[in-house]
Parts: C-alpha cells; sequence; structure tokens
C-alpha cells in the first residue's frame, strides 16, 4: 500500500514538473544591438498546430506537457525559433528586421485578413498587406474584402462616405484611433476620407458592443486604426497614386530614432480630383473636385522603467467642388444659375497618451489618455446651407492589475465635453408643392449644444488558461442634456479544443444623435427639412439607446498549406429603444425627422471560410445576410431603406517566390434593397409587390503588384464590370425643384476605374 501510494504521488510530481508554465517574449533586436519589445507577434506551435499572439509588451504565457518547436513571427521582419522541453521556465525570441539582414534572409507572408484568435470579441483584422490588396487611397475604401462592414455614398454628389456594420450606419459603430474616439459628430460624414490608406499600419473590425473603456458609443462595434509607428525601421517612405478618374495622390512617412527613448513619425498626405467627370450624361460632376492636405507628427517617449509617453498633431483641410459642370468653383452658389455645393472642412487634433506601471513587472498601471479635436464645416448646397463648429476634449484616467494568470481588473474614470455649434439655412425664392408660394421662402434652424457627460466604469477580465476568457464591464455616465446612462456588458470565450473557438457576448450602447451630420445627404435634396416639436425643445430626445448581442464559432480546420484554414459562422441582433429616424417616404415635399414609435431592430447572419490551398495562394469567401427593420410613420414596421439584404465576397491573391510578383482578385455579389417609393420607375428599379427594390449586381477588382529593391510598382482596376446607378439623381434637370433628390444611393456610381501607384521604402 505504501509503495502504491508513493508511486502515485511521484507520478503527481513529475507530471506537475512536466506542465509548468513557459513563458515567452518576442523581442526586436536593432541592428545597433539594442532592443525593444514586439507586441502582438505571432507565435505558432508547430505540435499543436496552434497559433498565439503576445500581448502589448511582446510576452505571452502557455502551458507545456511535451517538447514543442515554436516559430515567431511579425511583419516585415525575419523569424526565430526555439524548441522548448516542459520544465524550462522562459524563453526568448529575437527578430531583425528583414532588410537589415545581409546574408540569406527567410521571409513569411503576412496574412492579409485574419480573424483573432486571442481577442474575447470577434475581432477581424485587416493588415498592412490587405489594405495594400487594393488602392486604398483611405480608410472608406479599405473594406472592400470585407464582407462584415459595407461601404457606399451618403449622396451622389458630396463625395461622403458612410459604412455600415451589422446593417446600421457608421454612425452606431465606435471609431478609434489607437484606442482614442475619433470621428465623432460633425466630423463623421467626411471623417474616413481623411485617414489615407498608407499610414496604416493595420484595422481591427470588432463587432458588438466590447470595451467600456472608451465611452457607450459603441453600439454595433468598434474598428480601431493602427498608425504607423515610430519605432518602424523606415526613415523614408514615399507613395504615389494615380488614376483614369484624374485624381493624384501623394502620401509620405518618415519614421526617426532619435535615441534609445525618442522617437517619431512624420506623415503627410495631399491629393486631388484634377477635373470634373460626368459619365453618365446627367448635368452633374459624378465625383467632386476635392483637394485635401493632411499632416501628422506622433511622438513617443520609451524609458527602460516602462513609463511610455505618446503625443502627437494632426492637421487637415479639405476642399470641395460639385454639382453640375457649370458650377465652377469661386462661383456663389446663390447667385448661380447651375445648383453647385461648396463644401470646406478643416480640423485640428491633438493628444495625450502616458503609461505609468505601478512595480517592476508592470503587472499594474495607471494610463492617462487626453485628447482635443476641433472641427469646422462650411457648406453650399444650392440655396441651401450647412455650417458647424464642434469642439470636444476627451479625458481618461485607466488603472489596470493583472492580478496573476487568471484575474485582470481595470477600472478608472472619464470625462467627454462637446460644444457643438450648427446652423441649416434654405433660401430658396419658391416651392412648388403642393401649389406655387404666394411668398418667398426661406427658414433657417439651429441646433446648438453643450454636452458634457462623466463616467466610472470597471471591467473584469477572468482567463483559464487558453479555455475560457470571460469579461464583464459596468459603466455608468452622468449626462447634463440625458442625466444618468447606465452600460452593462458581458463577453464569453469558450474553446472546446484549440481548433474550435466560441463567443457569445452582449451589452447596451448610447449616443446623442447629430442630426444633420449623420445624414448629410439630405441636402443633396429639394426636400423641406421638419423636425418634430420634441426634437427642437428638448435635446434629452436626441438620445439613440440600444441593446446587442450575439456570438460567434470559428473552427480552425487541419488542411490548407500552413494550417490557415478557418470556417467562421456569426450572429448579431441590434435592438433600439430610442432612435431618430429621418424618413423621406412619409411627404413628397418634407423630410420629417421624429423619434422612433415602435420597434427597430435588425438581425446580421455572416460565414467566412479562407484557406491556402497551395504555398503563397490565399482564398477567402465571405457571406452576409442581414435582416433590417423599422417603424415609419405611416408604415409601421417596415424593411429599413436603403440596406443591402447581403453582400457576397471572393478574394484570391497568389504571390510568387520572394513575393516578387502578387497577383488579386476580389469579387462582390451585393444583394437587393428597399428603396423608398419615389424611386419608381427609375433605372433597373424593380417592382414587387407594390415596394421597389434595387437590382443584384456584381463588382470586380483586380490588382498586380511587382516588388523591387525597396520599390513595389502596382496597376489595379475597380468597377472591372463598369456597373453603375445610372439614375443616381432625381430630376437633375430641375435641380431647384422639390423634386431634385441625390440621396436615395444603393450601387456604384463611377464606372470602371484603372489606377496605377509605386511605394518607396528606404529602410534603415
Amino acid at each position: 500500500m505504501r509503495k502504491a501510494l508513493f508511486s502515485i504521488i511521484t507520478i503527481l510530481f513529475c507530471t506537475t514538473i512536466l506542465a509548468q508554465d513557459f513563458k515567452g517574449s518576442v523581442i526586436y533586436r536593432r541592428s545597433d544591438g539594442k532592443t525593444e519589445p514586439l507586441p502582438f507577434a505571432q507565435v505558432y506551435l508547430i505540435e499543436k498546430a496552434k497559433l498565439i499572439e503576445t500581448d502589448e509588451n511582446g510576452q505571452f504565457i502557455i502551458n507545456l506537457e511535451q517538447r514543442t518547436t515554436m516559430v515567431a513571427t511579425y511583419v516585415g521582419y525575419t523569424k526565430d525559433t526555439l524548441i522548448v522541453d516542459p520544465g524550462i521556465p522562459s524563453g526568448e525570441f529575437y527578430l531583425m528586421g528583414e532588410n537589415e539582414v545581409d546574408e540569406a534572409v527567410v521571409t513569411s507572408r503576412q496574412l492579409t485578413n485574419t480573424l483573432s484568435r486571442i481577442k474575447p470579441v470577434r475581432t477581424e483584422v485587416i493588415t498592412a498587406a490587405g489594405i495594400c490588396k487594393m488602392a486604398c487611397c483611405n480608410l472608406a475604401e479599405s473594406f472592400e474584402n470585407s464582407a462584415s462592414v459595407s461601404v457606399g455614398y451618403s449622396d451622389a454628389i458630396t463625395g461622403a462616405r458612410q459604412i455600415k456594420l451589422l446593417g446600421l450606419a457608421g454612425t452606431y459603430t465606435q471609431m478609434l484611433d489607437e484606442n482614442r474616439p475619433v470621428m465623432r459628430g460633425l466630423a463623421s460624414p467626411f471623417g474616413l476620407n481623411y485617414i489615407p490608406g498608407q499610414w496604416l499600419e493595420s484595422i481591427q473590425i470588432a463587432k458588438g458592443p466590447s470595451s467600456v473603456i472608451n465611452g457607450l458609443e459603441a453600439i454595433t462595434g468598434q474598428i480601431n486604426v493602427e498608425h504607423r509607428k515610430p519605432t518602424d525601421e523606415v526613415p523614408f517612405f514615399l507613395q504615389l497614386f494615380g488614376s483614369s478618374h484624374s485624381m493624384v495622390e501623394g502620401n509620405i512617412a518618415s519614421s526617426l530614432q532619435l535615441n534609445e527613448k525618442w522617437s517619431t513619425v512624420i506623415l503627410a498626405h495631399a491629393s486631388s480630383v484634377l477635373k470634373g467627370t460626368d459619365h453618365n450624361d446627367d448635368g452633374f460632376r459624378d465625383e467632386p473636385q476635392a483637394t485635401q492636405f493632411n499632416f501628422s507628427n506622433r511622438w513617443l517617449y520609451y524609458d527602460p522603467s516602462g513609463f511610455q509617453m505618446r503625443f502627437g498633431v494632426r492637421a487637415l483641410t479639405d476642399g470641395r467642388v460639385a454639382g453640375q459642370m457649370g458650377f465652377q468653383r469661386g462661383d456663389n452658389p446663390r447667385a448661380s444659375e447651375y445648383w453647385g455645393s461648396l463644401i470646406r472642412n478643416s480640423g485640428i487634433n491633438g493628444y495625450l497618451k502616458m503609461g505609468i506601471p505601478l512595480n517592476e513587472e508592470n503587472s499594474q498601471n495607471i494610463a492617462i489618455v487626453a485628447d482635443y479635436n476641433y472641427y469646422k464645416i462650411d457648406s453650399d448646397y444650392g440655396m441651401k446651407s450647412y455650417a458647424g463648429t464642434q469642439k470636444s476634449i476627451f479625458l481618461n484616467l485607466i488603472y489596470q492589475n493583472q492580478i496573476n494568470d487568471y484575474h485582470r481588473i481595470s477600472f478608472g474614470i472619464s470625462g467627454q465635453d462637446d460644444d457643438f455649434w450648427e446652423h441649416v439655412g434654405d433660401d430658396r425664392l419658391h416651392i412648388f408643392a403642393p401649389s406655387p408660394a404666394k411668398e418667398p421662402f426661406a427658414y433657417g434652424i439651429g441646433l446648438s449644444r453643450r454636452e458634457r457627460s462623466l463616467g466610472i466604469y470597471g471591467e473584469y477580465n477572468y482567463t483559464l488558461d487558453d479555455k475560457v476568457t470571460f469579461v464583464g464591464s459596468l459603466r455608468g455616465d452622468y449626462n447634463n442634456i440625458h442625466g444618468f446612462l447606465f452600460a452593462p456588458r458581458v463577453t464569453l470565450k469558450y474553446s472546446f479544443t484549440d481548433d474550435i473557438i466560441f463567443r457569445l457576448l452582449g451589452g447596451r450602447g448610447f449616443r446623442t444623435a447629430n442630426i444633420f451630420a449623420d445624414n448629410i445627404g439630405i441636402f443633396s435634396t429639394g426636400r423641406i427639412i421638419m423636425m418634430d416639436d420634441g426634437l427642437r425643445e428638448t435635446k434629452r430626445n436626441l438620445l439613440e439607446d440600444a441593446w446587442t448581442y450575439g456570438g460567434n464559432i470559428t473552427f480552425y480546420l487541419p488542411f490548407g498549406y500552413e494550417n490557415n484554414t478557418y470556417l467562421s459562422f456569426d450572429y448579431f441582433r441590434n435592438d433600439f429603444l430610442k432612435q431618430v429616424i429621418v424618413d423621406q417616404e412619409f411627404d413628397k415635399v418634407w423630410a420629417f425627422i421624429y423619434n422612433l414609435d415602435g420597434k427597430s431592430y435588425t438581425n446580421t447572419y455572416q460565414v467566412d471560410f479562407s484557406v491556402d490551398p497551395i504555398e503563397r495562394f490565399n482564398i477567402v469567401t465571405t457571406f452576409r445576410y442581414t435582416d433590417a427593420k423599422v417603424t415609419l410613420r405611416g408604415q409601421g414596421l417596415v424593411e429599413r431603406p436603403l440596406t443591402s439584404r447581403f453582400k457576397a465576397v471572393f478574394n484570391a491573391q497568389y504571390a510568387t517566390a520572394m513575393n516578387k510578383w502578387t497577383f488579386d482578385f476580389t469579387a462582390q455579389l451585393n444583394g437587393k434593397t428597399k428603396l423608398p417609393d419615389f424611386m419608381a420607375g427609375r433605372d433597373k428599379v424593380i417592382e414587387k409587390d407594390g415596394e421597389y427594390f434595387s437590382p443584384i449586381y456584381p463588382m470586380f477588382f483586380a490588382q498586380i503588384t511587382r516588388k523591387f529593391r525597396g520599390i513595389d510598382l502596382y496597376i489595379g482596376g475597380e468597377n472591372l464590370g463598369n456597373y453603375r446607378q445610372r439614375d443616381a439623381i432625381l430630376n437633375a434637370d430641375k435641380p431647384f425643384s422639390e423634386d431634385f433628390n441625390a440621396s436615395a444611393i444603393w450601387g456604384p456610381l463611377s464606372g470602371i476605374k484603372i489606377y496605377a501607384g509605386l511605394r518607396l521604402t528606404i529602410w534603415k
């Protein structure tokens, strides 16, 4: 008996020894011998066929029960391999920049669109390689390979781009710049155009209401963009671009390491549409003649003690001329015989982020985030005008404590101060419906407000090995207009096996509607804007309140080259308790703005499949179906107008050895969209049971890239099938009438576009 007991104790003791945690670090070793961690690097465990990510400090912890071969990779760097036996407590991977190695270099092809295995929220990552798959002149054009996000125009005149996530407008998606809220309020209509694609390192698309740390406004999800870093070993980067639509663009980026503690990156952008084009012969420019200048300077201070400070400034100016071809820059829209639009946008942003470690292991730290934003819009649309300014301050104090390997807590306090001034004018001489007005017609609407909020939040994260991750968070804000707002959110990630991952989440979000900025396309119509008395008199009625919940299951399949194959299924539902409705269907002359009185919801289903059949050949297919309903005055619960029912995306990329040649092809199939009844009889519009729909239509994109030493040359095409919504502007021959309408956009406005460009990179 004693021998048996001794044997059992011995086995348990040996098993404990052999199944210890291994702590790994992925480190970048510079050519001068200095090192720094590589956050969010990928480590592949060959025996387990498992891919993990390092944390923000370049570290990871894994439980080992057998000898394991690990390969660490990071885009633009060499690989490093470790063979680790159980019982070894720690190890380090050292990577170097690929262009710093003079001898033979083992290179890897960076994945373009991936689903994160690590994050508890369903997160799609578009990498720098994915951004380069297409022209991607700006953030708005970076989602063509993703069915999760749909991108379209708010109208056929201004060039304002809008995204949709989970079937709802992008105003319900919280936009983040390295985890700072951006593109809020007046900046939302054109904000996607003001982030150049070549400034970006990656884009993360998280579905559903995730973290409460950055506020309450994430209703359908969060999109976070990561810019080029000051620590990049690229002292000079140049991109030049030109297209058949008379657009030219240039981007410059320079990352400079001034010493072991200070580094900076300078980003500059200039673009212009040199001349107006009218391919559909409706008398209006297909795209505005826009000239944009954009400058950003970001700094990083890093102390070996772990203290970090990041700060920067950004300034932009954008001028747009749109409307009839006869209208020229410098003309007065109110005095011209032509319908013209002049839009002048400008803004400046400054931010500061500090990370302060509270112990040597940095398991406890304090983060401070401060952000200031000033934005101004001054615009004319025929006889209408819209002007506004926004001054916003955001402050956030965060405490984080990694108690142990299983428990992490975060809590903090944040404040937001928004000062809005807006004014809308309509100076038309006459309104002709239902009969000609005897007196000149004019009106003005002002919607200025000063909104302040102070919030307290807490977030608890429980992690059990790689099996379970639970995140529970609560946030309460006191808003000087809306009173107390309470938002609970919960996320669960469970791994049935290493290759089957299940996610479940739910939560509540709030936002204050910015009626005119959220619906900028309404100015490109002849409609008279009519607001309910409740909205004009009580700003409290501008609050929008919604619950979002859903789930995801992802299967990582044991076939395909490099084990990158996955199959993923999503379902998400959004339910509005309060919403502001802009309705053009209730009346043919008025655009009514009122509060929701009934139901408003969306159900979104999506399936994603990715496989590498052979080396350097990747195929991604995605299908999304959206069931969106809203209660409209006089109609009841109906299908939400101008929301595509489905979208299918097929993307294939093949690269030759050493990635010298890269071939990309993307095909989209866009589902039908319910259209307002005033679209009846227009080109391609389909009538069914008294309702009107757009047709199902395809889109095709292709690009070829040739890499030389430090230079990439590329040529490509968009909308290669030349499919267009030809009748995009209703009553284009009567632009000053109430029947004029350029806001009902369901398809592409421009035909085939051919483009070419180069990317020049000088490595340190």
